[in-house]
């Protein structure tokens, strides 16, 4: 395949990458636990953990799940926002020989039963503000040990009791539970310093993790990824990312983990990506509390910043992030979902350093295509395929289309899933015989190798036999002065087929319709017009901050 779009890259980035230098995450891990064990891997509420901790405490945990009796490859689950505890559980599980299975802590009962069900957990480790959803259903799942965290466990003497305290007691943030089963978190901590850690052998092609996919298209599937596709994409991302990042051997970078952990982007971006080059991950366990995000921000001087649409736009909707200090940011990443213009602009004129957006999926470990980190414009593409990665652009008959046109976006890679858990029906409707996976996105690739979404398959609106792309839509409403935020989907109609409904957020309370059709007539020619608009106080978002269009429509189809 001819990859032209090598032509584009910045200087001093490889064309490949060697994914072969670590048989496993386990020996990246742990290399970075003694080259940096003096370092800070990790921060939050105040307190720090360091490389060498982590390697201790995540050693001691590896040793007492291997006294639970798990067979090799067992699957163990976490289910925990961003706290300290959750990368001593994920090191813990990965050194013992066993699969990570992350789950949104967020989740109703059934959708947590069918996770647990569907991956075969043995064994979960949960903070106890979601204990009640796991009482629940743990009888109909093969959960035989439970693990139960608190807010405070790792944060040290009188201030963790201070945090447990105000968070069940104060803030009413713990509903009663009973898990006659379980163990404390500290307690178990307690019992694994008397016991023996068993090295284990774990090859390239063993499962590391288990990420479920968001269930934007359906029933939520387990995507496979292996030793191996995690390595690759760290690989491929610090290949990217710090090509041109001088000084993190020297002095550690300081990451921003605001996207939650149990996410692929946080997961491979923040957490395994910091570890591999040493840099620290200042945690934030609940991102949506923007002043408090602030107020933790003030302390930190941030050298790199993954994030999504509506967290960049939450930041700077508020007057206080601007007083920051932005000197040290190096690398603004986005990603997750389409990044606006409007937010783009405003975050490169308030920070000084560009979104430089990218793409990619839990099937993809998950970067695909980036932009070139030390950008200094917003794109508005999701940018080149990273080393070692190939990319297509496919017909609804799986041939490759000309430059310029519109199409399916597949995607061949070491970074690429070996497939979605037990379900070999779904893994052959997305893998090509050739070994590209088709992402359900429609893209458009340029002369220099660049691609731009379009939209999502599903989600695209079919008026009077045109397509519209609620992507545009949205780009260009979210430019109006008096707009917050908003979504698109298509709704039925007796003369066009589809019309075009717009749901919005105001951020003028003195916006009206009218004023909003009459921007949108001038905005789109007639089938793109949005025929309703509705304004809404907030938008149906997954955790990471991605708007569902699909509750959207569900929302239609039950009124």
């Amino acid at each position: 395949m001819d990859k032209f779009w090598l032509k584009s890259y910045p200087e001093g980035i490889p064309a490949e990458v060697d994914v072969t230098q670590y048989q496993s995450l386990v020996q990246l891990l742990e290399e970075a636990f003694k080259k940096f064990a003096a370092r800070n891997a990790y921060a939050c509420m105040g307190k720090f953990l360091t490389y060498g901790e982590l390697d201790r405490l995540s050693r001691n945990l590896g040793a007492w799940l291997q006294s639970r009796g798990l067979e090799k490859g067992a699957r163990v689950a976490i289910m925990m926002p961003n706290v300290l505890q959750y990368p001593v559980v994920m090191a813990a599980i990965l050194r013992a020989g066993y699969a990570v299975v992350n789950v949104n802590p967020l989740y109703t009962p059934r959708e947590l039963e069918h996770q647990l069900k569907d991956s075969g957990a043995e064994a979960i480790f949960i903070l106890e503000n979601f204990a009640t959803t796991l009482e629940q259903i743990v009888a109909k799942t093969n959960v035989k040990h439970i693990v139960v965290a608190s807010m405070g466990d790792l944060l040290g003497g009188m201030k963790g009791a201070i945090v447990n305290f105000v968070v069940r007691n104060v803030k009413k943030m713990v509903p009663e539970f009973r898990l006659p089963n379980a163990q404390r978190f500290n307690q178990v901590l307690s019992e694994a310093q008397k016991l023996y850690f068993q090295p284990v052998a774990i090859k390239s092609d063993d499962v590391a993790f288990l990420q479920y996919t968001g269930g934007t298209t359906g029933v939520s599937k387990g995507a496979t990824l292996l030793h191996r596709n995690v390595v690759a994409n760290v690989l491929q991302n610090d290949a990217w990312l710090c090509a041109n990042m001088a000084g993190h051997e020297d002095e550690a970078k300081i990451i921003v983990c605001a996207l939650p952990l149990y996410h692929i982007f946080a997961l491979t971006v923040c957490s395994l990506l910091g570890t591999r080059i040493g840099a620290m991950n200042l945690l934030i366990p609940n991102p949506r509390d923007i002043p408090g995000f602030i107020k933790e921000l003030k302390n930190y001087k941030v050298n790199i910043f993954p994030a999504v649409n509506t967290l960049y736009n939450g930041l700077l909707n508020n007057p206080e992030f601007a007083k920051l200090d932005f000197s040290g940011y190096e690398i603004c990443s986005g990603g997750g979902m389409a990044v606006q213009k409007a937010v783009a602009d405003k975050w490169l004129k308030v920070t000084g350093c560009a979104i430089a957006e990218g793409y990619g999926l839990s099937e993809t470990s998950p970067v695909a295509t980036a932009n070139p980190a030390n950008t200094k414009e917003f794109s508005g593409t999701i940018g080149l395929p990273i080393p070692s990665t190939e990319i297509q652009i496919l017909d609804d008959d799986g041939n490759p289309v000309p430059l310029g046109h519109a199409g399916e976006i597949a995607i061949r890679g070491p970074q690429v899933m070996a497939g979605y858990w037990n379900r070999p029906d779904e893994t052959a409707k997305v893998m090509t015989p050739d070994g590209f996976f088709k992402t359900g996105d429609v893209g458009i690739m340029d002369f220099r190798g660049y691609t731009t979404i379009v939209d999502r398959k599903k989600d695209m609106i079919l008026v009077s036999g045109f397509n519209v792309y609620p992507n545009e839509i949205e780009g260009v409403v979210a430019l109006h002065p008096g707009v917050l935020e908003c979504a698109c989907i298509g709704v039925p109609d007796a003369n066009s087929g589809e019309a075009v409904k717009l749901f919005v957020v105001r951020k003028d309370p003195s916006l009206t319709v009218d004023q909003l059709m009459d921007y949108c007539k001038e905005q789109f020619t007639a089938y793109k017009k949005p025929k309703y608009i509705e304004f809404r106080l907030e938008l149906p978002k997954t955790n990471v901050g991605k708007i569902l269009r699909r509750e959207l429509r569900d929302e239609k189809k039950s009124a």
